[in-house]
């Protein structure tokens, strides 16, 4: 395929880690949050700067993940025909990673409006939900079980 597509492939890797690297790290921020007590006004401000930043930046590494994974699925071929339903799979579930990162704004707006309603052990368990996505996403494109 040449060495365009070989670029192309490092940096959807490198972007595609990258923003999971938010998502893993930004529920955490979510659980201190959940366990702030309602006196630490400065800890509580400190963690919603945290999160907010982190948040934009995530989403900002999104941008190139998804685009260069739609050039190497539509230009390159990387997926298409006969034999892929694997793809089918990961796209699936690249939709449920850009629904999870559209809930943790969700969630963070609820924070920032002191509306939260969880517990930290809710957010411990939200948390490894971008670990199994992450994993079962891996383990689609590196072995195509099917």
């Amino acid at each position: 395929m040449g060495s365009g597509y070989l670029w192309v492939k490092a940096f959807h890797i490198v972007f595609v880690a990258s923003w999971f690297a938010g998502l893993f790290y930004l529920p955490r921020l979510f659980v201190n949050l959940a366990m702030v007590a309602p006196d630490s006004a400065a800890e509580r401000a400190r963690l919603l700067l945290m999160a907010r930043k982190l948040y934009r930046f995530a989403g900002i590494l999104a941008v190139p993940a998804v685009l260069l994974g739609l050039v190497l699925w539509l230009y390159y071929g990387v997926g298409l025909g006969a034999g892929n339903g694997w793809m089918h799979a990961k796209l699936l579930l690249v939709l449920g990673v850009l629904a999870y990162h559209h809930v943790c704004g969700r969630l963070l707006r609820r924070f920032e409006q002191n509306a939260n309603h969880r517990g930290d052990r809710w957010f411990r368990v939200f948390n490894e939900s971008s670990v199994l996505l992450f994993t079962a996403i891996v383990v689609l494109v590196v072995v195509k079980p099917f």
